[in-house]
């Protein structure tokens, strides 16, 4: 069934969720150049994706529910329980995607760089300054 219980289904959907704001999130930040524009887009990704286990009381106190769960959701959850303990491993975890991630988007910044066009040796250099506007000529 299309719309069953399922964790694998519920994963599909983060994390087509999570793309879709990584772009828009990406697109809205143009006004920034590229390297501190995909440093942010890699810190966020980070942040979106690390995974970090779970614990979670139930109702009969038998046995608590664990799981993998993103690190973020995971520490608000701890922050809003007032946990201290499963606060700081998923801090931990989410500082680690962060920093992965700015490394990430860094490493698709020098990926995307055109490399310098190397000058001949005995082309003319331009008398004009580079200020100055050359205009086009044909042939």
């Amino acid at each position: 069934m299309l719309l069953s219980n399922s964790l694998p289904q519920l994963w599909l959907i983060y994390g087509l969720l999570s793309l879709v704001v990584l772009v828009t999130g990406h697109l809205g930040i143009r006004f920034l150049p590229r390297l501190p524009r995909w440093v942010v887009t890699g810190l966020v990704a980070g942040i979106i994706w690390m995974p970090a286990s779970y614990a979670l009381p139930t109702l009969d106190q038998a046995e608590p529910h664990s799981g993998i769960a993103p690190a973020v959701v995971v520490t608000a959850v701890a922050v809003l329980q007032g946990k201290g303990g499963a606060m700081a491993g998923a801090a931990l975890l989410l500082a680690i995607g962060a920093a992965l991630g700015a490394a990430l988007g860094l490493m698709i910044w020098r990926l995307g760089r055109r490399p310098a066009a190397p000058q001949a040796r005995g082309a003319e250099q331009p008398t004009t300054s580079s200020h100055e506007r050359r205009e086009p000529v044909i042939g």
